[in-house]
């Protein structure tokens, strides 16, 4: 892998992405072969939104590889709550980090950050716009039970503020992927996804309902309603709870049907789920630690060593 940055899905070749999880891959098997590789080296977590699994993993995955990492804590605690810009923010830090992995509620912050600073960007989540590491820990995850090719892979729920959605889509065009979106009206994939969706070429098809859709699937990602995202409190309300998986939804499933989601749920998948071999969810979770070291060491230098 050879970027700068990481700011979106859409900047990963299939070479890119395949270097990486084969990485993981390999720390996975090895992890002691990573120990102190980058015990000179610090990651600085910026993250302007709440986080738990991004926020930890990332900590988690520069401590493996020996790297320290400095955490800029809540906003209320920071030079931001005076009023100081991102830019000036991220200039700062730069002097303190080798990396920076930055969560903000602004579309296109990871963007503008990485225009400057020269140490790496990680975009873990920009408002609506794109998680693109949170997708290389979801493709790994995948790639592990079904393979990344002849793949027929359902998304539901919020499909018009998920980031994660939006960049695993945009991964998946790099792949022999049939992608199929299930969504309120209301929520369905924003115009500019669907349009660059279809000038890949990528096999797209938009539903309503999961039922009819539901026996061909290898894989379901289910994605929670994002009330935080809505500008509307009762457009939040008249979709909210509409899509739930339980035990009597995958009566109609594969029997190695994959049930994904990025986390945290509310109440889109029944707890019943959790002890079926269908769940992979906190699997999912546990992957973003072996992701993000491998992304770590292709942009730190790792891929020389």
């Amino acid at each position: 892998m050879r970027q700068d940055h990481l700011i979106t899905a859409t900047q990963l070749s299939r070479a890119d992405i395949e270097a990486v999880l084969d990485r993981a891959r390999t720390i996975d098997d090895s992890p002691s072969t990573f120990a102190d590789r980058y015990s000179e080296s610090v990651l600085a977590l910026c993250f302007f939104e709440p986080s738990t699994r991004t926020k930890m993993s990332f900590e988690t995955a520069a401590k493996r590889l020996g790297a320290d990492t400095i955490d800029m804590g809540s906003i209320e605690s920071s030079s931001v709550k005076k009023g100081e810009s991102l830019a000036d923010t991220a200039r700062v830090i730069e002097g303190y980090a080798d990396a920076i992995a930055l969560r903000h509620p602004s579309e296109g912050s990871a963007k503008m950050v990485s225009e400057f600073v020269d140490v790496p960007v990680i975009n873990a989540g920009d408002g609506a716009g794109q998680h693109p590491s949170q997708t290389l820990l979801d493709l790994y995850t995948i790639r592990e039970r079904h393979g990344l090719d002849d793949l027929t892979i359902g998304v539901m729920g919020d499909l018009k503020y998920g980031r994660t959605v939006h960049s695993l889509s945009a991964a998946l065009t790099n792949f022999d992927a049939t992608q199929h979106f299930i969504s309120p009206e209301s929520l369905r994939l924003p115009r500019s996804v669907r349009f660059d969706l279809h000038e890949s070429g990528a096999r797209v098809r938009e539903h309503t309902e999961l039922e009819g859709v539901l026996p061909e699937l290898d894989v379901l990602y289910v994605t929670r309603i994002q009330r935080e995202r809505f500008p509307d409190e009762n457009e939040y309300r008249s979709v909210a709870g509409q899509y739930q998986i339980d035990a009597e939804t995958l009566s109609s499933a594969r029997e190695d049907l994959t049930i994904m989601h990025p986390l945290p749920r509310v109440d889109e998948i029944a707890p019943e789920i959790d002890e079926t071999d269908h769940a992979r969810y906190f699997e999912q979770a546990h992957n973003g630690v072996p992701v993000r070291m491998a992304l770590l060491d292709a942009l730190l230098g790792g891929t020389d060593r």
